[in-house]
């Protein structure tokens, strides 16, 4: 389980997120929406330990910024960050020997699902954009966290990764992973999310859960607050 209670987090004068509090529960898919500059990427930093916050932020129950917490944590940051001179295979080898987690076995299935597994032996410097954000993606999940944090991870991604990544999300959720993602392709989550938080200028302006259709599209929710100007601090049914 994710906790975030009372989060705030100021630079200098400015305050990208006010006083921010939610959660994702076990098995559940949580959504961060909202407009550049709205405090998503913030909150995100905040929770794997990016930045220093106000407040509290628990992954199981453990802080986040405890060695048990980061054990159970797997981060996709918005840019992906691969060491240049390491090959595909030597990144999730080096996450593996961190977390000491040697699932060899789901590694090459994460790699051949995101069809990165002919490129094993690449050096991360020769691979596209694309194919440094599916690595990312495994690096990320190599270790089976308990916690998934995705900060717009379907940028750059081809339209086989992007399926191949929705169903590892749904298979995640079915493991009693929690799971949060943060992005600005909402047609892309609006299949499988469990609820869902748009934030305007560091706060949250809506909260919506998902009742199986009976409420209104995350999508026509998401104008309503970010063109119609509906009052902050909102939530919908």
């Amino acid at each position: 389980m994710l906790s975030i209670s009372g989060v705030t987090k100021k630079y200098g004068k400015t305050i990208a997120n006010d006083n921010i509090s939610f959660a994702v529960g076990d098995g559940q898919i949580g959504i961060l929406l909202g407009p550049n500059g709205a405090g998503k990427s913030t909150i995100i930093k905040c929770i794997t330990g990016l930045l220093r916050f106000t407040g509290r932020i628990e992954i199981n129950g453990c802080l986040n910024t405890s060695q048990e917490a980061k054990r159970q944590l797997g981060y996709i940051p918005e840019i992906p960050a691969v060491y240049d001179l390491l090959t595909v295979s030597e990144h999730l080898e080096f996450i593996r020997r961190a977390y000491k987690e040697y699932d060899e076995a789901y590694s090459q299935r994460l790699l051949e699902r995101l069809e990165l597994w002919e490129k094993r032996d690449k050096l991360g410097k020769e691979l596209s954009k694309g194919m440094q954000q599916k690595l990312s993606i495994c690096c990320a999940l190599c270790h089976k966290p308990q916690v998934a944090v995705f900060d717009e991870p379907m940028v750059g991604l081809d339209p086989h990764a992007i399926k191949e990544l929705k169903n590892i999300f749904r298979e995640l959720k079915a493991s009693g992973v929690s799971i949060l993602i943060s992005t600005h392709m909402i047609d892309s989550v609006e299949d499988y999310w469990d609820q869902a938080n748009i934030m305007m200028n560091g706060r949250f302006a809506a909260t919506m859960a998902n009742n199986g259709g009976e409420n209104q599209s995350l999508e026509e929710l998401f104008f309503q607050i970010t063109e119609g100007g509906a009052p902050e601090g909102g939530a919908a049914k």
